[in-house]
């Protein structure tokens, strides 16, 4: 078939959602630019989940990419493809990273933070309910950020005068719209940081994340430890996915519930569940737009007739896929009470995000404790008038202005 032309990605993400449509509308798989890197973009469900689970694809830019060497030194994401950690590890080596993390995030770990997350969110909302009435609050700055930064700096340990910090580098990560010289001094930066925090702990470790990483060898191989690049993007990894995909949920989970009310009527009259509306923001407003970058070990060929070559960058598109309409009947529209709630928000195969639990506990305590405590809250600004983030991967807004309506006042 004809080749179409290559569609730029607009790195502010000014209409995601026209954008999203847009990649659905040219086929399971299209040529993109996303800051001056050509890449596939996949928005069709099943494709994507096949490719994510291939053999034939891989997330080792160092080893995969033929571009790599080229590209880097010059593309705002490079940091995204560049970094030694399970997240761009391929095979016996992302198995390997991936089992030295994985204990963090077991069953008894997650049950075991439940309460310091209900705690947490309580302490969040006694500020809030301390504030005037009627005081136009953000709830992404008040409590979408600081919930997530809290939980994942007690998980791994961070002291509280780095957190300010973090979030800072941490946030122009995930931005697009800075340029490849910006973000490299937030690489540095960020380096900084992490070396700063594995120098405190290897001095005075603790019961955190990041002691025993500092301490782990892999039982299960040769017996080694993470090689100090390895530690720093591990850290990297579990700082920066553990808090910015978390505060979008919450944030973009608000802002559903405030400007369509039928699903909080939906949850109060029993028809669904806070598990519900948080696996319904998942699918229909994913953390992540897009997810940068896997590559073609061999030529793949694609049911329409083009090809993906070896070596050609691909990009998963999850929130153009998570409303393909071929999934999900009117997919476009938020329903709590919708039987079938799949999505990729977590990702999909031997990458899904390990994270996953923890983040859902997360926001359906923030959920379930702000609307008892203040459940009619309102959004104090047109819908229309929320700005969202200027970023390719991030899908949030840069901020949730409410009244707060306490309990007391229904």
């Amino acid at each position: 078939m004809p080749q179409q032309p290559i569609l730029i990605l607009d790195p502010r993400a000014a209409d995601p959602h026209a954008e999203h449509q847009a990649l659905r509308a040219r086929g399971a798989a299209t040529l993109v630019d996303i800051l001056g890197v050509t890449a596939w973009s996949v928005s069709d469900p099943d494709l994507l989940k096949h490719l994510l689970t291939s053999p034939d694809v891989s997330k080792d830019a160092k080893n995969h990419w033929p571009a790599f060497a080229e590209t880097v030194p010059t593309w705002p994401l490079a940091l995204w493809v560049a970094v030694e950690n399970m997240f761009t590890a391929y095979g016996p080596n992302h198995r390997r990273l991936r089992r030295m993390v994985a204990p963090a995030f077991s069953a008894r770990h997650i049950a075991a933070l439940e309460p310091v997350v209900h705690d947490l969110v309580s302490g969040l909302l006694d500020n809030l309910d301390a504030l005037p009435a009627d005081e136009v609050i953000d709830l992404r700055e008040h409590l979408a950020y600081p919930l997530p930064i809290a939980v994942i700096s007690q998980l791994m340990g961070v002291p509280a005068h780095q957190r300010t910090e973090f979030r800072t580098v941490v946030d122009n990560v995930f931005a697009t719209h800075l340029s490849a010289e910006e973000q490299a001094a937030n690489t540095a930066a960020l380096y900084g940081l992490l070396d700063t925090l594995i120098e405190i702990k290897r001095t005075e470790p603790g019961e955190d994340m990041t002691s025993l990483l500092i301490a782990t060898r892999d039982d299960e191989g040769d017996g080694s430890a993470l090689s100090h690049a390895e530690l720093r993007d591990t850290l990297l990894l579990m700082i920066s996915a553990g808090y910015e995909t978390t505060v979008n949920v919450i944030d973009q989970a608000i802002t559903t519930l405030l400007t369509d009310p039928q699903q909080l009527a939906h949850l109060r009259q029993g028809r669904c569940t806070w598990q519900d509306i948080v696996e319904e923001t998942l699918r229909h407003q994913p953390a992540v737009k897009h997810l940068p970058l896997r590559y073609a070990l061999t030529d793949i060929p694609l049911p329409d007739g083009q090809t993906i070559k070896a070596g050609e960058a691909i990009l998963a598109s999850y929130a153009a896929a998570n409303r393909h309409p071929h999934w999900h009947q009117d997919a476009d529209r938020f329903d709590a009470t919708r039987p079938r709630k799949e999505h990729l928000a977590f990702g999909h195969g031997v990458h899904f995000c390990l994270g996953a639990p923890l983040a859902r506990l997360e926001v359906a305590t923030a959920l379930r404790l702000l609307f008892e405590r203040f459940p009619d809250t309102q959004l104090a600004t047109e819908q229309a008038a929320l700005k969202t983030l200027p970023s390719l991967i991030s899908n949030g807004h840069t901020a949730v202005p409410v009244r707060l309506r306490p309990a007391s006042n229904r």
